[in-house]
């Protein structure tokens, strides 16, 4: 899948499926958010090999899409299972990375709208996202893509030398024909 995207305030992206290639391009854009934030709970940035085998993983079930522009992955975003449970196999727990260079253009919300759009296709139902509060930028993104929030845990991550809430959104997306087990 290739979409290409462009609007007035966004800098022109590729939107397509990731690939092993675009391992270390997403690792190097994620490591900023695992050492200087606290929006990934992860302490140790994973290694552009770890980064392939999550891509792999996510693109047997689910979907792991990256924006390109000019030659360079400037974002990417994921979906992988929320539980194990067999009840929970229409839902996925969705993530958004983009560089520091490419927030505030758009393009999250590109990257978000073509995940949602190719989960769907898949026969997902419903999709979850997790953030570390607070994260503005991150609350605005789901509001507009019509998350609505579900809950907060308070406390569940120890960073920074911090204790870290993370609120929880959900957004069904549209039924699929003649949905089945």
């Amino acid at each position: 899948m290739l979409l290409e995207f462009d609007s007035i305030r966004a800098m022109p992206a590729t939107i397509r499926d990731a690939t092993a290639a675009d391992a270390a391009a997403c690792a190097a854009l994620y490591t900023h958010y695992v050492l200087e934030t606290a929006v990934s709970f992860e302490t140790e940035p994973p290694t552009a090999g770890d980064m392939a085998q999550r891509i792999a993983a996510a693109q047997e079930r689910h979907v792991w899409l990256v924006a390109e522009h000019d030659g360079e992955v400037t974002g990417y975003a994921y979906a992988g299972s929320w539980r194990s449970r067999a009840a929970y196999h229409r839902t996925a727990e969705t993530s958004v990375y983009l560089a520091q260079s490419a927030t505030g253009r758009g393009l999250g919300a590109a990257l978000y709208k073509a995940l949602l759009q190719r989960l769907g296709q898949l026969g997902f139902r419903t999709v979850v996202a997790g953030m570390t509060v607070p994260n503005p930028a991150s609350e605005r993104l789901h509001t507009a893509l019509g998350f609505t929030p579900v809950g907060v845990f308070r406390r569940v991550g120890w960073k920074h030398g911090v204790w870290q809430d993370v609120s929880w959104m959900q957004l069904d997306l549209p039924a699929v024909p003649e949905e089945t087990d």
